[in-house]
């Protein structure tokens, strides 16, 4: 579904991505890691089309994204923004309608496939009741829930979402991500979210990619890759990796210690 092939991203001469290569099928979870400036957002927006690539492709259904025009990319490919960037003024309905733009006419006239696009995003989303409640109005899960609702609005086959839970609280978080999973696997979709907590990635992902100094570090099942040799190396911290008591994921624990240096029961 989603194919990045040997990404390489410059700024100012210096290289930002380098020879990134991943793939996320259909119904798939891909999380990307990693410490920060890793190159994280850097990759979500080389994807999206925000940031030309210095070399390499993105595929999309066999159609290289690099080639095409942002109308078109925008029909393949929808984005959850890192930060929430929406009209205070507009409603629910009205923000969930921008996603549209792409399959507008040059009249910018929406149509009944238009608006029952809409509706169903705002069912999934479970935003109905808010439609004509001002985006202003709404808390900070409900308007990442505007945004996600944007986006399936669009209709695309890939999602991109940017530390999309890094606002929100522990519940909101949650609710953000089951939601999430449950989409992805009544719709199909590819999904590539960049998450910082290590944990969401390891419950919530189907495979995990760990990115570092703008490199591949290593891909693959939660627990090939959230391995407590990995972390610590990476993150330059000891933790512990530990089987979910309920879910059998990996669970990441820092490895506490005091001011002494003993280790804290």
């Amino acid at each position: 579904m989603l194919d990045l092939r040997s990404l390489t991203v410059a700024y100012n001469g210096e290289d930002i991505l380098k020879d990134v290569s991943l793939h996320i099928t259909k119904g798939e979870i891909l999380a990307v890691i990693g410490p920060n400036g890793a190159g994280k957002s850097t990759l979500v927006r080389t994807v999206s089309g925000v940031i030309p690539p210095k070399r390499g492709q993105v595929w999309v259904d066999g159609i290289n994204m690099v080639s095409v025009t942002p109308i078109q990319r925008a029909r393949y490919l929808a984005v959850v923004p890192q930060a929430r960037q929406l009209p205070a003024a507009f409603t629910v309905r009205q923000t969930v309608l921008l996603g549209r733009t792409p399959y507008l006419g040059w009249l910018g006239r929406t149509s009944r496939a238009d608006e029952a696009q809409v509706d169903r995003a705002l069912e999934h989303t479970r935003l109905t009741g808010l439609a004509e409640r001002r985006v202003g109005e709404l808390s900070g899960g409900e308007q990442q829930r505007v945004l996600l609702a944007r986006a399936l609005a669009q209709d695309t086959p890939v999602l991109l979402l940017d530390e999309p839970t890094t606002h929100l609280d522990l519940e909101h978080q949650s609710n953000f991500l089951n939601l999430l999973q449950t989409l992805v696997s009544q719709k199909g979709l590819a999904v590539l979210v960049v998450l910082h907590d290590l944990n969401l990635a390891g419950l919530y992902a189907d495979r995990v990619a760990l990115l570092v100094e703008g490199r591949v570090h290593s891909t693959g099942k939660p627990e090939a890759v959230l391995t407590s040799a990995n972390l610590s190396a990476i993150y330059h911290v000891p933790v512990s990796v530990v089987s979910h008591p309920d879910y059998g994921t990996p669970l990441v624990l820092p490895d506490g210690r005091s001011k002494s240096g003993q280790k804290v029961n």
